[in-house]
């Protein structure tokens, strides 16, 4: 699978569209001190739990082992002593992630062990959240801890830029090409034909064509958004675009 389909996008990530995003604010908000970057950090912890989870059950420990370290990785992350300790170097969240999740694992493990399950208090929690019935489908998978870690994260990029295109295609209306168009979006050769669509749809071939090319526009759109969430510059962006084609393509 690829990140942006047939028809890609322009990668260009200029400056003058570049926002302060999720980590840059984090980077750059006092390191803690702000509420807003302690906010910002937890939103992005929210989003990307599932591949440190799934990390953590490669690297052999059993299900509920797991989810009391995710839980508690989490929760050290999020106290401000700890957001005190994140620096400029750590550019890329995945990379800052994965590199204190795995100082974490292998300095608290004892500690996190002997906490109780759900007894002190968390500021992160994975209640309701079916992180094992996600993992049973990775059981195939024989990558190792670290590549299903950047799989996993691509993947949870992709989820999340078509959840947005999702919601922009709320209306009835639209919800109905949308979900039409939507197989378009994965670069697959062995699709219905835009003729069939059309007639599904009760407009030209012509008509699906324009509509696929601009939901795949939006949809690159959107992608780069929620990448630049979870960097801190522009080039940062685009390089992180290039390293998930890659290990997509693996």
């Amino acid at each position: 699978m690829a990140l942006h389909g047939e028809n890609a996008p322009d990668r260009s990530l200029g400056g003058a569209g570049f926002h302060t995003t999720h980590w840059s604010l984090v980077l750059a908000a006092g390191l803690g001190e702000s509420p807003q970057a302690t906010e910002a950090l937890e939103g992005l912890c929210r989003t990307y739990w599932y591949p440190l989870y799934a990390y953590i059950r490669r690297r052999g420990h059993d299900r509920h082992a797991a989810e009391d370290l995710t839980q508690a990785f989490f929760a050290r992350l999020l106290e401000k002593s700890h957001l005190r300790e994140i620096t400029r170097e750590g550019g890329r969240f995945r990379s800052y992630l994965l590199t204190a999740l795995n100082h974490f694992l292998a300095n608290e493990w004892d500690r996190a062990r002997a906490q109780k399950r759900g007894g002190d208090k968390v500021h992160f929690s994975l209640d309701d959240l079916d992180a094992e019935a996600r993992y049973a489908l990775e059981l195939e998978d024989n990558r190792t801890p670290e590549h299903l870690f950047e799989r996993r994260w691509a993947l949870t990029l992709l989820d999340q830029a078509l959840g947005r295109l999702r919601e922009e295609h709320e209306a009835p209306e639209r919800s109905r090409v949308f979900e039409h168009l939507q197989p378009f979006l994965s670069g697959d050769k062995n699709l219905i034909p835009h003729a069939a669509v059309a007639a599904s749809l009760g407009i030209s071939e012509g008509a699906v064509k324009v509509a696929v090319h601009r939901l795949r526009k939006r949809y690159g759109e959107l992608l780069r958004q929620e990448i630049a969430r979870t960097v801190a510059t522009p080039e940062e962006a685009t390089q992180e675009i290039r390293h998930l084609q890659t290990v997509l393509g693996r």
